[in-house]
C-alpha cells in the first residue's frame, strides 16, 4: 500500500486522539472513587446486618416487657379485687384467705416489678445500640454520597473530554485515504496501536528495536510505502525524526 508521507504522518495525530479516548475510558473505569464506593457499600451492608441483629434483640426485649406488663396488670387487678372484697367481707375465714392471697399477690407483684425494671433496662440498652448503629450507618451514607458526587463530577469531565476527542477524530478521519484508514483501524483493533513513529531504529508501538535486514527494509522503503513493523504489524510512520537518513 502507498500513501503520501503527509497522510501517513496524519495517522500519528489520529493515534494520539484514539489513545486519548482509550485513556479516558480507562480512567473512568479505574477512578479511585470507584473502589472506595464499593468499599463503603460493603461497610454499609455490614452495618445493615448488624442493625438487624440489634433490632432483633430490642424487639425480643420489648416483647418480653409487654408480657411482664400484662402480668403486672393482671396481678394489680386481682389485688384491687381482693382489697375490695376484703373491705366488704364479714367472714373471718374469708378475711384470712383474702389476706393470704393479697400477701402472695404482693410478693408476685414485687418480683414482676423487679423483672420489669431489668427488662426495661435491657430495652433501653438495646435502643441505644440501635441508635449507635443508625448513627454509624448515617455517617457512612453521608461519606458515600460525597464520594459518589466526586466520582460523578469526574465522570462528567472525562465524558466531556471523550466527546471532544471523538469530535476531533470525526473531523480528522475523513481526510485520510480510505484504504490507509482501514488498515490503521484494523491494526488498532488487534493491538491497540495502529500507527506509531519510527525513531532511532525503534517501533513506537511495540518498542522493539529493528536491526539487520528488518531495519534495512524500513530504511530502503520509498517514503510513499506504508511500512508495518515486522514485530507487531503496526504502521511505522517515518518522519524527519526517524533518523533514517
Amino acid at each position: 500500500m502507498k500513501a503520501s508521507p503527509a497522510d501517513q504522518k496524519t495517522l500519528l495525530t489520529l493515534q494520539s486522539i484514539d489513545t486519548g479516548v482509550q485513556r479516558t475510558a480507562h480512567r473512568a473505569s479505574n477512578l479511585p472513587e470507584v473502589a472506595r464506593i464499593a468499599q463503603l457499600q460493603a461497610e454499609i451492608e455490614t452495618v445493615r446486618l448488624r442493625r438487624l441483629e440489634r433490632v432483633g434483640v430490642r424487639d425480643d426485649a420489648q416483647t418480653e416487657l409487654g408480657r411482664i406488663e400484662s402480668d403486672v396488670a393482671v396481678v394489680e387487678a386481682r389485688l384491687k379485687r381482693d382489697a375490695d372484697r376484703l373491705q366488704s367481707s364479714t367472714s373471718v375465714k374469708d378475711v384470712e384467705a383474702l389476706q393470704s392471697e393479697i400477701t402472695s399477690l404482693q410478693n408476685r407483684q414485687n418480683n414482676l416489678e423487679e423483672i420489669q425494671l431489668n427488662v426495661m433496662e435491657r430495652v433501653e440498652t438495646a435502643d441505644e445500640a440501635v441508635a449507635q448503629v443508625d448513627a454509624e450507618r448515617a455517617g457512612l451514607q453521608e461519606l458515600l454520597d460525597e464520594v459518589v458526587a466526586k466520582r460523578d463530577a469526574q465522570l462528567v469531565e472525562l465524558e466531556a473530554e471523550r466527546a471532544r476527542l471523538i469530535a476531533d477524530r470525526e473531523s480528522l478521519a475523513p481526510g485520510i485515504p480510505a484504504d490507509l484508514l482501514a488498515l490503521y483501524d484494523q491494526r488498532r483493533a488487534r493491538g491497540g496501536i495502529g500507527a506509531a513513529l519510527f525513531r532511532a531504529g525503534t517501533c513506537g508501538a511495540c518498542k522493539m528495536s529493528l536491526t539487520g535486514n528488518d531495519l534495512q527494509a524500513v530504511r530502503a522503503a520509498p517514503s510513499e510505502d506504508v511500512v508495518q513493523c515486522p514485530e507487531c504489524a503496526a504502521i511505522v510512520v517515518r518522519t524527519d525524526e526517524s533518523g533514517l537518513i
